[in-house]
């Protein structure tokens, strides 16, 4: 598929996104294929267009890029909600850090969040033995978090080496690699899960997700 092909496809998903608000039609139902067939074509647009130059006038770039940034916001909200909804209801949402992401999960409970950095980041404060940050009744319904109020728990910064969380905090690439690949997704979660069990927090593993900045 040309990269023509492709801007259509960006084009048709621009106009789903801003309609995204407006009630679900039979239409905007079926379009399980039109997401499939997107994937399919922006990765051939992009393995060709480290071959091939892209050829496309100023106008056409500016717009295919208008497209892709406005499909790149409506995914990325998309994908913050799948933490959305857990318990304990009380607490607040935990801020996914820029290059970084978020695993979590409820035990009893309690909400614990396990902040991890991108490869080539590192967080602004040492963490090697604070593996992950809670919410609960017993902490108020806030994070116990370095960060003094507000939902941060972490911050990732652009480092040569990666030294102040512990060696699990780090994905392998980034964390949106990790997602795609349900091994290494898998491998991240059980050593969060690993972690937790290690700290004496049993029970019913409840609400897991995993969320990238």
């Amino acid at each position: 598929m040309d990269l023509r092909a492709t801007l259509v496809c960006l084009y048709w998903l621009a106009v789903l996104s801003s309609s995204a608000a407006q009630d679900e039609t039979a239409e905007c139902r079926s379009q399980t294929k039109l997401w499939q067939d997107l994937a399919a074509n922006v990765k051939v647009a992009v393995e060709c267009g480290e071959s091939q130059a892209y050829n496309g006038d100023a106008g056409q770039t500016a717009e295919l890029l208008l497209y892709m940034r406005n499909l790149t916001d409506s995914l990325h909200k998309h994908q913050l909600q799948e933490c959305q909804g857990a318990e304990p209801a009380s607490c607040p949402a935990a801020e996914v850090p820029s290059n970084g992401g978020l695993a979590c999960v409820t035990v009893a409970n309690k909400r614990y969040c396990k902040p991890l950095c991108n490869h080539g980041y590192d967080f602004s404060f040492l963490r090697r033995t604070r593996l992950f940050d809670e919410c609960s009744e017993q902490t108020g319904y806030k994070w116990q978090s370095q960060y003094v109020g507000g939902n941060t728990l972490a911050v990732c910064n652009e480092a040569s080496v990666q030294v102040s969380g512990a060696e699990t905090a780090y994905f392998t690439k980034d964390c949106l690699t990790t997602k795609i690949s349900s091994q290494l997704k898998e491998s991240t979660m059980a050593s969060f899960t690993s972690e937790l069990r290690k700290q004496g927090i049993q029970g019913e593993l409840q609400h897991p997700c995993l969320v990238c900045g």
